[in-house]
């Protein structure tokens, strides 16, 4: 069993690990102890009141974040014909049709987001076994099937997450880099957290959001007042 380093024990040491947070008093803290050579990324961890297993409870869509994630995000684009020229225009990595399908095919796959206009599904589609289990298959509900390549490319280099619920219920998302400000983080989270709310399925009883955590890459936990945060991401 491997043991934790002395970084991740002195982070421990500065938790509380019984108390609630309140969001602000959380991202001070973790701006605090992320003390990794590298630029972590900060992590959201939202354990949600509903049944995935309920197709009418499922949870999933996509949120711009204000500050964006603090990478450069790969974006390829389906597309042909003048729609090309318009996902190209708007910055995306790469265009193409069938010979993207096969580059893929092929063993590919270094990009973070995949696009496709609805004409360009039926090779897409055969797609779905090497996309669909990493979550990169383009998807009408999360505004990635669409002719309106310009806007959504945009939107996606700027900082469009998506979030869905896993098979247990919860939902992870980055919200930034441990280099962005407190400030910065906090505005990042309420945004997730209020378009959570916002994707409340009508049939979820009871309390919603029942736990709240944010990490870092390297660090423990911290647990956030998930009664707080919802109140709050109400008004964000």
């Amino acid at each position: 069993m491997s043991k934790r380093g002395k970084k991740y024990a002195e982070a421990i040491g500065k938790i509380d690990r019984e108390h609630y947070y309140d969001p602000d008093e959380a991202f001070t803290l973790l701006k605090e102890i992320a003390s990794a050579s590298f630029d972590e990324t900060v992590e959201l961890s939202v354990k949600l009141g509903v049944n995935p297993k309920h197709a009418d409870e499922q949870v999933r869509g996509t949120v711009g974040l204000p500050h964006g994630v603090g990478k450069e995000v790969k974006v390829i684009v389906f597309a042909k014909g003048d729609k090309m020229r318009e996902a190209e225009g708007a910055g995306a990595d790469l265009v193409g049709g069938e010979e993207l399908a096969e580059k893929i095919q092929a063993g590919w796959l270094d990009f973070d987001v995949a696009v496709a206009t609805p004409d360009l599904m039926s090779i897409v589609g055969k797609l779905g076994r090497i996309l669909g289990p990493r979550g990169l298959m383009p998807n009408p509900k999360t505004g990635t099937v669409t002719f309106d390549l310009e806007r959504t490319v945009a939107e996606i280099k700027a900082g469009k997450v998506e979030y869905r619920t896993d098979k247990a219920g919860n939902i992870h998302t980055p919200l930034g880099k441990a280099s962005f400000s407190a400030e910065r983080l906090l505005e990042n989270f309420y945004a997730v957290i209020e378009a959570l709310i916002k994707a409340r399925p009508a049939a979820v009883k009871g309390q919603y959001l029942r736990s709240v955590t944010i990490s870092t890459t390297m660090g423990p936990g911290i647990k956030i007042n998930p009664l707080k945060a919802a109140a709050l991401g109400k008004t964000a």
